[in-house]
This record gives structure tokens, C-alpha cells and sequence, in this order.
């Protein structure tokens, strides 16, 4: 087994993982530190060490709210069990588990951007062990970022300083690592040309901004999009507070500086990490992707439906019960103004969809609920055909019971548990079912590591249900429920008429 490595800076010693056929190398640097002169500044190289780095434990996570403090908050319940996790603003390292016994194996590369809204999460998550993925052959590499106001600052003195890196510090971490990945996995038995990106929730959004920055292209060659793209019919924008310009960013930085007691930005990187994360609390603030025409383009999702993407297989899905898009209206005149306002001429037909003759204006709008991310997953699919891209889209809807004592339906990530095969460590009381189906997933996921294509044998020798392409004459997609099945089911006349209505609109 590989238990000793040198990468591009020195010597790294791994553990053997539970499953000794496994090593895991847990806080190795990426970049160098980003504090002082570099915190708001984009990555910077790391420097070599000295003998061997004894890559045993995992890296401190980056500053956020202190996770695990309140036993009633749903997550802190679920993975953010460790209110004394180490924390600091020395945070740009990676974990990488490998099954190769030898460097020259070119095995399939999986790289895991965490989730977290942007302000917080961390690659030491119990859900995110990457050793079952490893044991079916593809190396995993979980890799940490700046987050909040530390990871999307901006301020004009930034800008002025560094014109082409203004911020969005957290995805140049997120590409930066991924560019190790890629001078270096193949010293852990890895292929530099076989590199899959994958990320959930933000870290599937993250995933977008890395298939739309035009600087990545060659980098990676096939993405996994878990809950992380979003649209909503009746609303525009996407996770409030994300997409703003870079302008409207450093006006906010400029207030934030003064909210510090600070006026310049060499006062500002003089304070202590410990203080910014204190008043960033206070502040009570969003800090997310930023429109800087640099890093990001513009709207992630739009420039997918444009194609301005790597053009690489991408599988992407969503949990049954989460982000639903309803009308905020208040009664039946301001819904069907809504419904003139958006649909037009065919506004008669929307109406129609939603029952609008009933007069029943709740069932009406519970009617016209939609779920966002597949009607985005939708509108990307159509536009992936209509615009000619010839790379396979693998579509998913994750829908199991889900047990425990509150009752929380297929909640936002609770697929993580499965795709990672992780469910032992979590506190629910999954049964044989449940174990069945997270096997089936995580080798799915592995497979389309391996290949960009999903399917394959299971390990006990049969061939799992045959996922297809997501396509306009077959729309369908694999339902991970009590067992994997893929359903060849067309969706519901009201999501057929808003998905040609978006590209009617256009």
C-alpha cells in the first residue's frame, strides 16, 4: 500500500484507513496560508517542508459559526456533532484516501467541494469519509475552503491590488485544488487525466462556477452536480445574497471595514482571524459568489443553458423534498396578475394547469409548486440538447424513507449519507434496505468517476438497473426510493408548460 508519497513540496506519511487496504492522507497544504497579507488574496503556493509530513489528522476548518453548539438545529443533530472541531483561519488543505499500491496505476480521481451555503462546512464531516468510494477503485480528495467574508470579500483596495483575483477567494481555493490535484495525484497512485469534480448544496454550486470559468477548461473531465443547481419560475435569482457584482460587493466590503472599526485594508488584514469571524457574526451578513467577470462570468446557471461550460458528462440531481418554487401572492388577483406578468399570452393555459377555476386560492398555489432544482435540472437538459452539446447529462431524484424519530422526509443532503456509504455513521436506523440502496449509489457514482457513465455491475455480480441519459425524447432519470429504478415517466403538464415557457421567454 502507498503509505509514504512525495508531492511537489516533500515527503507525506498516511494511515491505513478502517479497511488497512485503504490510505488516508488527511491535512496536506495546497497553498499556503491565508492570513496576513494573504487573507482576501487569492491562493498563494505552498511552501516545501522540511523531512516528512505526518498527514494523520484532519486540518483545522475554516472560520464560520462554531458548529455543533445547539442540539436543536436539525444539522448539528445529523453531522455538526463537535462544537471543539479545531477552527482557524490556516485552513487550504486537502484529504486524499487512496486504494493504489503502486504510482503508476492511473486510477479514477474524485475531487469533493463540501456544501454549506457558502458560510460554513468542512471536509472533516463525518458523511464525507471517502473510504467506501476508494474501496471500489477511484481516489478520493476532499478539499477546503475560505468561506463567508474571509472567502468573498470585496473592496476597492482589493481590486486595486489585485485586478484580475477581486475576490471570490473560496472558488480560487476550490480551482486551486483542484490544480494540485492535478500536478500531483498521480504520486498517490491517481491520473491527472481522469478527474472528476463533485460537490452538494453550494458545493454543487460551486461545481457550476467551476464548469463555467473559462480558465478551467482541461482541468477536470466530468462534474457531479448534487442539489446544487437552481431556478426559480416565479422568482429571479438564485441563493439570496449570491450573484451580486463586484461593485455592489466592495461597497459592501467598504461598509463592512467601517462596521470593523477599520478604514484601510492593511488595517483590516492586521486584525486578528478570531475578531473578523466575531464581528462577521455580528454582521449578520451573506458573503457568496461574485459576478466579478474574472473567476465568474455571470449567473452559473444561465451560462450552462448557453453552453459556455467545460463540456464534460455531468450527473446531477436532487433530494424528493426539497426547494420547492411557489408564487408569493396573496390572493387570486395578485396570482393571476403573477401569471399575466410572466406567461402572457399563455397565462389562460398556466391558470388552467393550477386549477385557477376552483377559487381555492391554497390549493391553487400548492398547485402551482414546483420543485426548482428539477425544474432547473429540466430547462439544462432541454438546452444541453437544443444547443447542440454532445455530453451526456445522468439524472437523478432521490426519494427513500427516511427514518428517525422526526420524521424529516428526503431532506436537503440527506442523499450524502448514501453516495458516500456512509450510513454507520450516522445516528438514523437505517435497515438492509437502506444499506442495499446506498451500495447501489455509491456504486453508481464511483462508475461515472471511472468512465462518465453510471452503470456497471453490482458486487454481487448482477447488472444494476440501466441508467440512460437524460434526453428530450426520453426526460427521464434514475429514482433512488426503497430500491435504485429508473423511471420512464414524463413529468407533469405544469412542468412541461414552465420549461418550454423558459426558453419561449428567451
Amino acid at each position: 500500500m502507498l503509505r509514504k508519497v512525495k508531492v511537489e513540496n516533500g515527503f507525506i506519511q498516511g494511515l491505513p484507513a478502517a479497511d488497512p487496504r485503504i490510505t488516508a492522507f488527511k491535512g496536506i497544504p495546497f497553498a499556503a496560508p491565508p492570513v496576513g497579507e494573504n487573507r482576501w488574496r487569492a491562493p498563494q503556493a505552498a511552501a516545501d517542508w522540511e523531512g516528512t509530513l505526518k498527514a494523520f489528522e484532519f486540518a483545522p476548518i475554516s472560520m464560520q459559526a462554531r458548529p455543533g453548539v445547539n442540539p436543536d438545529d436539525f444539522y448539528s443533530r445529523e453531522w455538526h456533532v463537535d462544537p471543539n472541531v479545531p477552527m482557524d483561519e490556516d485552513n487550504l488543505y486537502l484529504n486524499v484516501w487512496t486504494p493504489a499500491s503502486h504510482t503508476d496505476e492511473k486510477l479514477p480521481v474524485y475531487v469533493w467541494i463540501f456544501g454549506g451555503g457558502f458560510q460554513y462546512g468542512y471536509t472533516s464531516e463525518m458523511e464525507f469519509d471517502g473510504e467506501r468510494l476508494a474501496r471500489r477503485g477511484a481516489i478520493v480528495v476532499t478539499v477546503n475552503y475560505r468561506l463567508n467574508v474571509f472567502g468573498f470579500l470585496g473592496h476597492p483596495e482589493i481590486t486595486a491590488e489585485a485586478p484580475d483575483a477581486p475576490t471570490n477567494f473560496g472558488l480560487l481555493d476550490q480551482q486551486a485544488g483542484i490544480e494540485w490535484v492535478k500536478r500531483n495525484i498521480a504520486a498517490f497512485g491517481g491520473d491527472p487525466d481522469n478527474i472528476t469534480v463533485g460537490g452538494q448544496s453550494a458545493g454543487g454550486a460551486s461545481v457550476m462556477h467551476q464548469l463555467t470559468a473559462p480558465q478551467n477548461e482541461g482541468l477536470f473531465h466530468k462534474a457531479v452536480v448534487l442539489s446544487g443547481v437552481f431556478a426559480n419560475v416565479y422568482k429571479s435569482g438564485g441563493i439570496p445574497g449570491s450573484g451580486r457584482t463586484l461593485a455592489e460587493v466592495e461597497e459592501a466590503g467598504v461598509q463592512f471595514f467601517e462596521f470593523m472599526g477599520v478604514s484601510s485594508l492593511e488595517e483590516a488584514r492586521a486584525l486578528d482571524g478570531e475578531f473578523v469571524r466575531e464581528k462577521l457574526l455580528e454582521y449578520q451578513a451573506f458573503w457568496g459568489p461574485v459576478v466579478d467577470k474574472k473567476f465568474v462570468m455571470g449567473n452559473a446557471f444561465e451560462l450552462f443553458m448557453e453552453n459556455k461550460r467545460l463540456m464534460v458528462p455531468v450527473l446531477l440531481g436532487q433530494t424528493s423534498s426539497e426547494f420547492f418554487g411557489v408564487p408569493e401572492v396573496s390572493s387570486l388577483d395578485a396570482f393571476k396578475e403573477l401569471a399575466d406578468k410572466l406567461f402572457g399570452a399563455d397565462a389562460d393555459e398556466f391558470l388552467k394547469l393550477c386549477n385557477f377555476e376552483s377559487g381555492d386560492f391554497d390549493t391553487i398555489k400548492q398547485n402551482a409548486s414546483i420543485p426548482m432544482i428539477e425544474y432547473a435540472i429540466r430547462v439544462l437538459g432541454k438546452a444541453n440538447a437544443d444547443t447542440g452539446a454532445d455530453m451526456p447529462l445522468y439524472y437523478y431524484n432521490f426519494d427513500p424513507e427516511i427514518p428517525g424519530w422526526d420524521d424529516p422526509g428526503t431532506f436537503h443532503s440527506a442523499d450524502l449519507w448514501f453516495f458516500f456509504e456512509t450510513l454507520a455513521k450516522c445516528w438514523r436506523p437505517f435497515v438492509g434496505k437502506h444499506y442495499d440502496l446506498a451500495r447501489e449509489m455509491s456504486n453508481y457514482l464511483a462508475n461515472f468517476i471511472a468512465s462518465g457513465d453510471p452503470n456497471g455491475k453490482d458486487v454481487t455480480g448482477e447488472k444494476m438497473p440501466q441508467w440512460n441519459p437524460y434526453t428530450l425524447d426520453a426526460p427521464y432519470g434514475m429514482v433512488f426510493g426503497d430500491k435504485s429504478e429508473f423511471v420512464k415517466e414524463q413529468p407533469n403538464e405544469l412542468m412541461t408548460f414552465l420549461v418550454n415557457q423558459t426558453f419561449k421567454n428567451k
